[in-house]
């Protein structure tokens, strides 16, 4: 089993279901309230682990009763927890998140303790990258610490997998460091400027991406599947139509998937199907981890 470091965010969702999302202003009544454990990098965690992966979490809690709650539902998960720290200062990281009867979602986070994850906490837990194959990260801790991770994990030869989410630009000198990028349509416009809104303009963006840098080029198109593009290679996978219940940590769904297929040896095309499948099932279920299928389901 080749260990997969994922390195990121950890929140509690708190979850109102209703009719639609409301409008600036607006209060909507009526809708079931539930919280669930979250995050991007939680998220993936639990993902890539319920799938078969050996996963090695780096992250930061508040020493409070989310955090305590969090590192439980890591070990609980068979998540290697040992560089998951609490800080004593900050307060572990929330999402308010509103659901409407489509599955669509707003959401609003409050970072907490992951702000507090810092080039430092990477070094500290630099002997993570000393074994190993692949390195998942994304955008819901601070920016520097992203590009000193993807650095040190490019320098030790790692191949390092960035999720941009939320969106946001990034500094030219991280693309060189990453093995693969995994934007949706909105995350592809922000990086290169181009509206994705189809095959045509998603090829496009993954070669702006490609020339910034980045080996492999995964955008994914919700329900019509992802592309796939290298400098030799474009292919459009697609996925199954399903009912969506709720799309909150599909993407997050999709790229734990996704680093456990190539861990596992699939070629990039099958690991995307099965990343596809895996989301696929996680928005017909409500919440982040809640959602996220294990191995045999697929």
């Amino acid at each position: 089993m080749t260990k997969i470091t994922i390195i990121g965010s950890s929140n509690t969702d708190m979850v109102i279901k209703s009719a639609h999302l409301p409008a600036p202003g607006e209060t909507v009544l009526g809708g079931d309230f539930f919280m669930n454990p979250g995050g991007k990098g939680a998220n993936q965690a639990v993902a890539a682990a319920r799938l078969g992966g050996e996963v090695h979490f780096v992250c930061k809690v508040g020493k409070d009763v989310f955090g305590e709650t969090a590192m439980q539902q890591f070990k609980n998960e068979g998540i290697h927890t040992r560089f998951v720290t609490q800080d004593p200062l900050a307060p572990s990281g929330i999402a308010l998140i509103n659901v409407d009867a489509k599955g669509e979602n707003c959401i609003t986070v409050a970072s907490g303790a992951n702000n507090s994850l810092l080039p430092s906490d990477i070094d500290a837990a630099s002997e993570i990258f000393e074994a190993g194959d692949f390195v998942l990260i994304q955008l819901e801790t601070p920016l520097e610490t992203v590009v000193h991770a993807s650095a040190l994990a490019s320098k030790k030869r790692l191949k390092v997998v960035l999720n941009p989410a939320p969106a946001a630009e990034l500094p030219t000198e991280l693309f060189p460091h990453l093995y693969a990028i995994t934007p949706n349509e909105t995350e592809a416009e922000i990086l290169t400027g181009v509206a994705v809104t189809d095959l045509l303009t998603a090829e496009k963006a993954a070669n702006i991406l490609l020339n910034k840098g980045v080996q492999h080029v995964i955008i994914t198109l919700g329900a019509e599947g992802a592309l796939y593009k290298t400098a030799y290679e474009t292919q459009h996978i697609p996925v199954a139509k399903v009912v969506a219940q709720d799309t909150t940590a599909a993407g997050d769904c999709f790229n734990g998937a996704l680093v456990v297929g190539l861990s596992e040896g699939m070629s990039w095309p099958d690991a995307i199907a099965f990343a596809c499948k895996a989301a696929s099932i996680s928005v017909t279920r409500l919440g982040a981890q809640a959602s996220m299928p294990r191995l045999n389901e697929l």
